[in-house]
């Protein structure tokens, strides 16, 4: 897949610069305190451009120096193929989850998306 997924603003200039949106999604990601998550929506709704999808799209091009961990989905399922290094990561950090019932797949919790989210602490509103 290419970058053309990300807004128009993002693409980079030279083959290897990168984009400008995927620079801001990464510094969100590094804002995230240990031990709390924000969906691929709330990073888009911070940075007031994009959507789930483009955000998702930078942490899985770029996102691999920062703490990809702490950027998920909303429904707190644990990232398919990643499950087991990010759920290391979550019980380092402490992250809330909630157990696997019986019947979910491979018996993997999910966060605790009511307790792990983090709203940005107030922040949202001046960062740009």
């Amino acid at each position: 897949m290419s970058e053309e997924s990300l807004p128009d603003a993002a693409r980079p200039e030279r083959a290897d610069a990168l984009p400008e949106y995927a620079e801001r999604v990464l510094e969100v990601a590094e804002l995230i305190p240990p031990g709390r998550v924000m969906t691929y929506g709330d990073v888009a709704e911070w940075l007031e451009e994009g959507g789930p999808r483009q955000v998702g799209r930078v942490m899985a091009l770029y996102g691999g120096a920062v703490p990809w961990w702490r950027v998920v989905r909303a429904d707190g399922v644990l990232l398919p193929g990643h499950e087991l290094r990010a759920l290391e990561h979550y019980r380092a950090e402490g992250t809330p989850l909630k157990e696997a019932s019986r019947a979910a797949e491979g018996h993997l919790p999910r966060l605790d998306m009511r307790q792990a989210r983090w709203d940005g602490g107030g922040r949202a509103q001046g960062h740009t």
